[in-house]
């Protein structure tokens, strides 16, 4: 399995969960994202490819954030979140780099909440299909600043384990390693463990 490593190294954080741009801010995010879903918000509608866009509108319509035409141009003719990604890592677009910054700000908040409920001490893999596109901001300490910035808590955090996982195609082997593992334990035979066993030393 491929994995990237998230560093931890000097960061001390002093605030609250979840979206860590202020209440007013907050506020005005969660507004134009009730208007956008028809609802109430919740972090699945940050954090992940609707999120994305959803951080993009409120970065240009509250915010005030310019939206050029090339750049609208670019919205319509092609995977807006593709465009938002690459746009927002190489810092081409003021608009496209505050909307990352918002979004991975987001999904490391998240993300050491529930490591906090869980108390996933020994480690964390961050999986999905966001993440792995995102590599270069996900790695400039944005996610991990947020991920360990729960006021008293913080040190617990710090030391914490974070890795993304690389490998697109790790829930279908997840899934696939479950099936071969249940049809051991029920038929009491598996391929895997019979071909190590006779593998050669």
């Amino acid at each position: 399995m491929e994995w990237s490593k998230l560093s931890a190294h000097g960061l001390r954080g002093a605030g609250t969960a979840t979206l860590r741009h202020g209440t007013r801010k907050k506020s005005a995010f969660c507004v134009i994202c009730k208007k956008t879903v028809g609802g109430r918000v919740s972090s699945e509608r940050v954090i992940s490819g609707l999120g994305l866009a959803n951080v993009y509108a409120y970065c240009r319509d509250v915010k005030g954030l310019e939206e050029p035409s090339w750049l609208k141009a670019r919205m319509r003719a092609e995977d807006p979140n593709a465009v938002i990604g690459e746009l927002g890592e190489s810092g081409a677009s003021p608009l496209c780099v505050e909307t990352l910054n918002i979004f991975v700000s987001a999904y490391g908040a998240e993300a050491g909440n529930l490591a906090l409920k869980i108390l996933s001490v020994g480690g964390m893999y961050v999986g999905g299909g966001i993440a792995p596109k995102l590599l270069k901001k996900m790695q400039d300490g944005t996610f991990m600043k947020a991920f360990t910035d729960k006021g008293r808590l913080s040190d617990l955090l710090v030391q914490t384990p974070v890795r993304l996982i690389l490998e697109d195609r790790a829930a279908l082997m997840g899934a696939a390693a479950y099936a071969e593992a249940r049809a051991a334990e029920i038929g009491g035979h598996s391929e895997r463990a019979q071909s190590v066993q006779m593998a050669p030393s």
